[in-house]
């Protein structure tokens, strides 16, 4: 199909996206022209708001309109563990668990050589600073994908924050409730029974 100029710059922009493909911008693009124009006024002006307010905590790293973040400011989280996780997704999902009141610490992105990704890149450096400036951090958990990426940034961050003498655990990682072992990989039963805990 032929688009018309300024549909077709639509379309293009939006498979800019992550996992935006072209049917989707499609159907995005489609949805927006059918909406009055205040609702792409208003998207346009989140997006330029958004762009605009939003930047790093200057503590944790993670993506706030305010400084200190509000998690950062929260006085009954407990600010002895560092949970140290990828992007600000992984933040949500451990939050959204209900089970994990310290503080946190993003890194934004994991170590990746074949996409240019060094630690230089990453908020690794702000994460040691964090700690080597308050001498009550008792315990550091990781909580990063068993990705080679994630593999790597473990085991990277463990070996600079060994000698600083604070306690270094990541979180496990196995079979999901309600999963049969015969379909399990075996990366997957090799980290659960790694991760096993007494009864």
């Amino acid at each position: 199909m032929i688009y018309t100029k300024p549909l077709a710059r639509l379309i293009e922009e939006l498979q800019k996206l992550p996992g935006v493909g072209h049917k989707s911008a499609q159907r995005l693009a489609l949805h927006i022209l059918k909406q009055p124009a205040s609702f792409a006024k208003e998207l346009a002006d989140s997006l330029i708001d958004a762009k605009e307010k939003v930047k790093f905590c200057s503590v944790c790293s993670n993506l706030t309109s305010i400084d200190p973040c509000e998690l950062c400011q929260d006085t009954k989280r407990d600010n002895v563990t560092i949970c140290v996780v990828a992007d600000p997704r992984d933040l949500i999902a451990i939050e959204n668990t209900k089970g994990y009141r310290g503080v946190y610490h993003v890194l934004q992105g994991l170590i990746s050589p074949m996409d240019g990704i060094g630690p230089d890149k990453l908020r690794i450096k702000e994460l040691l600073d964090r700690i080597g400036k308050d001498n009550n951090i008792k315990e550091i958990i990781l909580a990063i994908n068993p990705t080679v990426e994630g593999e790597a940034t473990t085991l990277y961050i463990s070996r600079l924050i060994k000698p600083l003498g604070v306690k270094i655990t990541r979180i496990a990682f196995g079979l999901p409730m309600g999963s049969d072992l015969e379909y399990a990989d075996s990366m997957t039963l090799s980290k659960a029974l790694e991760g096993r805990t007494e009864i």
